[in-house]
């Protein structure tokens, strides 16, 4: 594959997989990932998904601002701190097969329990996991938007207030995977992309994002939830069923 179709294949899915969770606030990172680590070593393909990602997701909190809930980011952040000093001292990696069984089945419990038991964000102790989570993930998977939504889907928000909570939750969590993969690494020389894909890269997450954005003004809150919590569901079954199909 030449260096010229990798390009047009990497922006292609950045503005794509942008447009869609700047409608969602979620599902876009997930792709993506699945994208970049199909042409790139897994290095690089991390290192460059942290620095989309956080564009895009700095650019949607940014967008919708006003609608941030600064009291859940708060939390959140308690938890980034506390799942980086973990994972850093235990370096524990899970095998494939958990986590997949896990990010399939997290949906479908939460949104089991009843509400005033349901992982519900707002609530200190439930953001202080989320917060956990999401660095977690980041740094295990290179993306932590399947398991952070589980934390938004009985939350008594608008979907501007999901949007970009949650957008900033996710800059958190690029940021730590940047640092990681980019900076700690013994190889950290030879990860980082080369200049004008990051750079063409981060203004197809910019035109990417601003076009979901249009999309996310004329859609009502009913349809939001609605759809947010089917391709959620969605995905955990694709994630179990793969995972099943894993342990032949």
């Amino acid at each position: 594959m030449s260096g010229t179709i990798t390009l047009l294949i990497i922006l292609l899915a950045t503005l794509s997989t942008a447009f869609l969770s700047s409608i969602f606030g979620m599902l876009g990172g997930l792709i993506l990932m699945g994208a970049l680590i199909t042409i790139m070593p897994v290095s690089q393909a991390m290192v460059l998904h942290g620095l989309i990602q956080l564009t895009s997701n700095g650019y949607r909190a940014w967008l919708n601002k006003t609608d941030i809930k600064w009291n859940i980011v708060s939390t959140l952040i308690i938890g980034n701190i506390i799942s980086l000093v973990g994972l850093f001292s235990l370096a524990f990696v899970p095998d494939k097969i958990t986590v997949l069984l896990v990010l399939g089945l997290l949906p479908y419990i939460a949104w089991a329990l009843p509400k005033n038991n349901s992982l519900d964000v707002s609530k200190k102790p439930i953001g202080i996991l989320a917060g956990m989570v999401v660095v977690g993930s980041n740094l295990l998977s290179g993306t932590g938007g399947p398991l952070l939504d589980i934390f938004f889907q009985r939350v008594n928000m608008t979907r501007y207030q999901v949007v970009a909570t949650k957008a900033l939750a996710q800059s958190l969590g690029h940021i730590s995977k940047i640092i990681f993969f980019g900076f700690l690494t013994t190889s950290k020389f030879n990860t980082w992309p080369s200049f004008w894909l990051i750079f063409f890269a981060v203004i197809a997450s910019g035109i990417g994002t601003t076009l979901g954005k249009i999309i996310l003004d004329k859609i009502d809150d009913r349809t939001f939830f609605v759809w947010t919590q089917s391709i959620l569901l969605t995905i955990g079954a694709v994630f179990i069923a793969y995972a099943l199909y894993l342990m032949k």
